[in-house]
């Protein structure tokens, strides 16, 4: 479904929920988003790349070793969430996005706005975190 929506669009309560506009507003920031961070894991690809001259100073070498493996780590992040965003994809394809995996309730337009590859609502999300933290302290 190509739904044209105007650039200065942001979806608001007062509209249904998930109505085509909303989706495709969502679908384009996950698309947009998805890009970018494509765009940034070539660059360092590239990057990684011309860097393969080897430093003489080992606190060089250090040093630059130590940023590969935070880029590296970044990246390996990125790409999880490259997972999520697909997923996020999936679900406004399906008819499911916006809608809390655990309770089935809307998720409110501010968090999808904010973490647009959230799959539960806030209230769900905060008794995850405390199961998690109680588990954690156990």
């Amino acid at each position: 479904m190509n739904v044209q929506i105007p650039e200065e669009y942001r979806p608001s309560e007062d509209e249904p929920f998930m109505n085509p506009r909303q989706q495709e507003y969502f679908r384009a920031k996950l698309l947009k988003w998805r890009n970018e961070i494509l765009e940034d894991a070539n660059q360092t690809i590239a990057n990684l790349q011309e860097e393969t001259v080897k430093e003489p100073d080992i606190a060089d070498r250090a040093s630059t070793e130590s940023e590969r493996a935070l880029e590296l780590r970044t990246r390996d992040r990125q790409r999880k969430l490259i997972g999520k965003i697909d997923a996020a994809l999936r679900r406004i394809n399906d008819g499911q996005y916006g809608y809390c995996d655990e309770t089935g309730e809307p998720i409110s337009l501010k968090r999808l706005e904010a973490r647009p590859v959230a799959t539960l609502s806030l209230e769900a999300q905060e008794r995850h975190e405390r199961r998690e933290k109680s588990y954690r302290d156990d």
